[in-house]
């Protein structure tokens, strides 16, 4: 029951710092994400249908949800960190130039701020549901649930 609630709990923190892509924020006239629901709207979509799967319909919902977030850190790893690592790096520079950056670069592209956590809150809500998934109901848990 207690690792139902931390999947829920992590999965909620990563919803709540999605959506803030879907609607953009800026903070002290600095932006923290522009509002990209053109680009991004499908996996914030995917995300909710399968985020709800595991609230509603746990069973199968569960390795739904794994499934996507494990694609979903492939793709933001493939998207940000392979242009940290590879390049190219100056239209990357140029389209994030005015997001907040814990590290700022003019010759290598590093992810924002923003994608910065919602890598860490991708990663933390994918080993909280792979530990769920893999962890065995005891009989008083059968019970509550």
């Amino acid at each position: 029951m207690v690792k139902k609630k931390i999947t829920f709990i992590a999965n909620s923190i990563l919803f709540i710092w999605f959506f803030l892509d879907m609607i953009g924020m800026t903070i002290n006239k600095r932006v923290l994400v522009l509002q990209s629901w053109k680009y991004d709207g499908i996996f914030f979509i995917i995300y909710i249908t399968s985020f709800l799967f595991f609230i509603f319909k746990e069973r199968t919902g569960k390795y739904i949800l794994s499934v996507w977030l494990f694609m979903w850190l492939i793709t933001q790893f493939y998207f940000h960190w392979c242009f940290t690592i590879f390049g190219p790096w100056e239209g990357r520079i140029k389209y994030f130039d005015d997001t907040i950056k814990l590290i700022s670069s003019t010759t290598v592209y590093i992810p924002d701020l923003y994608h910065i956590l919602l890598h860490i809150f991708i990663l933390f809500a994918l080993i909280s549901t792979l530990i769920y998934c893999t962890m065995k109901k005891t009989s008083k848990d059968k019970i509550i649930s």
